[in-house]
């Protein structure tokens, strides 16, 4: 299994779902980053579940620093988050049924059956919230150095919900807002869409807008390390991802003339008078916001009845998938991706200005 990303800061994950916890290790992480205990604990609270959208697995997520951590700052030395699995219900799961568009069958044939597919084992959603503690770590130093994470939920099903906002004060509110939304009258069409798929027995997706502000100009590199390709490479590790895009959602209907960022000066700086490239030009961060949008799939566990096969006899069965799922992941994934951009533009920060780029003033 291949469970790592970055380069000079290194992030792998592990762990299972209905396992002894989750997990997470940082290695290459610089030693003098304050390590907020508080934070981390309210952050992992955004990932929780909330109420009637999302699953009755109810999960407390005490953290255990194991390593990397004293006297509130990090050591230089790997860093280790485990996360204990306390609300486990194996009963609901049986290994011959695969639920359709789960990781049961691939599992299977990849792992020879040897893999833990209680709860969907090392492919569950669950492992997110190791991500999350990791995140945690260095997006209070990305703030220090004035940039700045957000993810609203811009669509659930056919509705959509908002945009992501480039301004600090706006984008932070959104950070740690409950659901990436500060418009009530939104959150309120959201949980009505949710509940709605929930109470046919059916799920619901919909897609995550993101904003990084703050960068430098010159972050990434030409071809395959460039900022689309770290950032894709990693999103696409979270369960359910389906679909990424960067810049201007209407780019490809754009003529050049429209679709081009022409340059002008303000402050005293070189910017660009449109952001149609997300902030991103020849893989490389040119100052202004990247932004990137999200595509999450509805969730593969309903109560419906579905077609699937016996793998151990080949008998063509109908299913309904048991356990405590979420109908709409949409408004927990939310925090995934800040945390996963932050772990990713920190990595890049280093690459480019070496081991104390999160330290340094």
């Amino acid at each position: 299994m291949k469970n790592s990303f970055g380069n000079a800061i290194n992030v792998t994950v592990f762990g299972e779902s209905h396992g002894a916890g989750v997990g997470v290790l940082i290695d290459g992480i610089a030693p003098g980053i304050k390590v907020d205990e508080d934070f981390i604990a309210q952050q992992l609270t955004l990932r929780r579940p909330s109420g009637k959208i999302s699953t009755a697995r109810r999960e407390p997520d005490n953290y255990v620093i194991q390593s990397g951590v004293y006297n509130g700052f990090t050591t230089g030395a790997p860093l280790c988050i485990f996360i204990p699995n306390t609300d486990t219900r194996s009963r609901d799961y049986t290994p011959d049924l695969p639920r359709p568009s789960h990781a049961d069958f691939t599992a299977r044939e990849k792992y020879h059956g040897f893999e833990d597919y209680r709860g969907g084992g090392h492919f569950s959603g669950r492992i997110t919230a190791a991500l999350v503690a990791a995140g945690a770590i260095v997006i209070p130093a990305l703030r220090e150095k004035g940039i700045y994470i957000g993810t609203c939920i811009k669509q659930v099903g056919q509705f959509i919900l908002g945009d992501i906002s480039h301004d600090r004060e706006a984008l932070l509110a959104i950070a740690e807002s409950d659901y990436g939304l500060t418009d009530e009258y939104a959150i309120s069409m959201m949980k009505d869409v949710i509940e709605s798929a929930a109470s046919d027995g059916d799920s619901v997706g919909g897609v995550l807008e993101t904003a990084v502000i703050g960068l430098p100009a010159g972050l990434g590199e030409p071809w395959f390390d460039g900022v689309e390709s770290q950032i894709a490479r990693a999103v696409f590790g979270i369960p359910a991802v389906k679909e990424i895009s960067f810049g201007s959602d209407k780019i490809s209907v754009l003529r050049g003339s429209r679709a081009n960022d022409q340059f002008t000066v303000k402050d005293g700086k070189i910017v660009t008078e449109t952001n149609n490239s997300g902030g991103i030009q020849g893989g490389i961060t040119n100052g202004m916001p990247v932004v990137f949008r999200t595509t999450i799939k509805a969730t593969p566990s309903i109560s419906k009845e579905q077609k699937t096969v016996n793998m151990s006899t080949l008998e063509e069965v109908t299913l309904s998938v048991k356990g405590r799922h979420d109908p709409c992941i949409v408004p927990r994934a939310r925090i995934v991706l800040d945390s996963v951009a932050a772990l990713v533009i920190a990595d890049m920060l280093t690459v480019r200005y070496g081991s104390d780029a999160l330290t340094s003033k």
